[in-house]
């Protein structure tokens, strides 16, 4: 089983070596190599039946809009966006195709009558499959040379992570620059992204070595064929698409390291969460670096300690300390939050912090989230503390028959809510497992719902 099979290299990740010498020190088991050449071998296998599936297709003639209403003549199966670029005035470094509304890869062949974008670096979209390119790299750096299992490596907002499971081995910030360089290794070497469909029985057999791709494939896959993507020696199950191929990708950095859990789940497996970004060119990257610079410097937790307004303490993680100054600001902002209360006719409340978990079994709470809910024992009954106040309402509402006359009926409420948000999650006052919210609740005749 591989998941017994992971490389200690923290001493040689730690000499600060180039990306060569690391791959000559590394003694990679020989589990892990013969895992990455047995799915090497099954994925040759594997495309070239999905030659012989794409060649059995009928070649007709189609037609191909450009974005600047231009019609090209193609052929179904044959023609690629990459080869219409020529058609276009305006060139530019194309990251991706759009075609008739999906994102496409540049090199996969049309199947259709087909209206055409074209999407560089600079559009959202174009971001995401540069972005989601770059995570293939970071995981094929993970696999080769850690012998880690990779679970996800989707792209975010600003950049990618990949998760990768590597038994009880962490991954250091200091390690990062030698990761780094092993990416920067497989870019120089301007790997192509090749894509393949796959039944779902081959693919068990593909990634019969990765319990996380398994259940992946058990939980979330229930198509008959889905696709996979070889980089390198990396193949991942991945829908797609991708840039042509991994030069494309000139700068990229990795910013921070982290753990999680397999599918947010702190009872499974912990993972190695590293995150990273990546640009098309070195001036690009350094000016969004720098943009991050400043940003740390304006970082409200930074700020806040400094100007002595608040502070977290790991004696109550999640839990922010107020200080003077900050009170002041909190109190204004409740007053102001009062004053709309009032103005739009809803009567403040104070409810419990604290219930029997009978109430939460009634709303819902205890099957769907109970989990993110901090319980206890009283007396050999299960209490919790509420992480939201509507339970509570819809008691007070309902402590004595209501007539129509009183409705709409609204309630809002300032009491401390509790939620068990996971450690790794919390992020200052943006992530908190304490906190106050613009709570309230109208209690309506259905004829009301409309104007409240």
């Amino acid at each position: 089983n591989i998941m017994h099979f992971f490389v200690n290299i923290r001493g040689i990740m730690a000499d600060n070596c180039e990306a060569s010498d690391i791959i000559s020190k590394i003694d990679i088991s020989e589990t892990v190599h013969k895992f990455i050449e047995d799915r090497l071998s099954v994925f040759e296998r594997l495309k070239i039946i999905d030659q012989q599936r794409i060649e059995k297709f009928q070649r007709k003639a189609i037609k191909c809009t450009l974005s600047n209403q231009q019609v090209i003549d193609g052929i179904s199966f044959e023609t690629t966006p990459k080869s219409l670029i020529q058609h276009i005035s305006i060139k530019q470094p194309y990251i991706v195709a759009r075609v008739n509304g999906v994102l496409w890869d540049l090199t996969r062949p049309l199947e259709e009558d087909s209206s055409l974008e074209f999407l560089t670096f600079e559009h959202p979209d174009g971001k995401y499959v540069f972005w989601h390119s770059s995570a293939h790299v970071l995981g094929e750096a993970l696999e080769t040379f850690y012998g880690a299992l990779l679970c996800s490596g989707p792209p975010v907002e600003q950049g990618f992570y990949y998760d990768s499971y590597m038994g009880e081995r962490r991954v250091t910030s200091e390690e990062l620059p030698q990761i780094r360089a092993i990416c920067t290794k497989y870019i120089k070497k301007k790997q192509v992204f090749e894509r393949c469909t796959v039944s779902k029985t081959d693919l068990l057999e593909l990634f019969k070595d990765n319990i996380f791709k398994l259940r992946i494939l058990d939980e979330k896959i229930s198509e008959e064929f889905t696709t996979v993507y070889k980089c390198g020696k990396l193949i991942d199950l991945c829908r797609g698409p991708h840039v042509e191929h991994t030069g494309v990708l000139t700068a990229l950095t990795l910013t921070k390291n982290s753990s999680s859990y397999w599918q947010g789940n702190h009872n499974a497996e912990s993972l190695q969460r590293i995150y990273g970004i990546s640009f098309p060119t070195a001036g690009e990257l350094r000016a969004a670096l720098k943009l991050q610079e400043e940003a740390a410097k304006r970082d409200h937790r930074k700020l806040g300690r400094e100007q002595e307004l608040f502070f977290f303490h790991e004696l109550s993680p999640g839990s922010c300390f107020f200080m003077p100054k900050g009170t002041h600001i909190y109190n204004k902002l409740i007053e102001f939050i009062r004053r709309e209360y009032s103005r739009m006719g809803f009567t403040e409340v104070i409810s419990p912090n604290i219930y029997n978990v009978k109430l939460w079994k009634t709303s819902g709470h205890y099957d769907n989230y109970s989990e993110n809910m901090f319980m206890f024992n009283v007396e050999d009954e299960e209490f919790a503390l509420k992480p939201m106040n509507c339970p509570g309402h819809c008691l007070m509402y309902s402590m004595r028959i209501r007539s129509w006359k009183e409705l709409p009926l609204r309630f809002a409420d300032f009491g401390v809510l509790h939620r068990n948000e996971f450690s790794g999650a919390l992020s200052g006052l943006t992530r908190v497992r304490r906190f106050c919210q613009d709570d309230a609740h109208i209690f309506c005749r259905l004829e009301q719902v409309g104007q409240e």
